[in-house]
């Protein structure tokens, strides 16, 4: 019987490109960003715009019904200030 000894030998080891071509696909990418046409804040494009509840001109979600009384104070608050621009 034939002991080489403890060290453990990579079978197949890849080569600097081969692991660079795998890892091409890795990069992150910078966030693309509409603006709402409501409300004007910036929102990612073909979702619902999380500040005003809209996608494509129509009421999707009630964000209002989300809020507790104080934080729908200032929502309403708010959406009259930005329609009154």
């Amino acid at each position: 019987m034939c002991i080489i000894g403890n060290n453990m030998v990579v079978r197949m080891r890849s080569t600097r490109g081969h692991t660079g071509n795998r890892r091409s696909h890795h990069a992150l990418k910078t966030a693309q960003f509409t603006v709402c046409k409501k409300c004007g804040v910036q929102a990612i494009p073909h979702t619902v715009c999380v500040n005003c509840g809209e996608y494509k001109g129509r009421k999707v979600i009630d964000v209002m019904a989300k809020l507790n009384k104080r934080e729908q104070k200032a929502k309403k608050q708010e959406l009259v200030e930005k329609e009154s621009k």
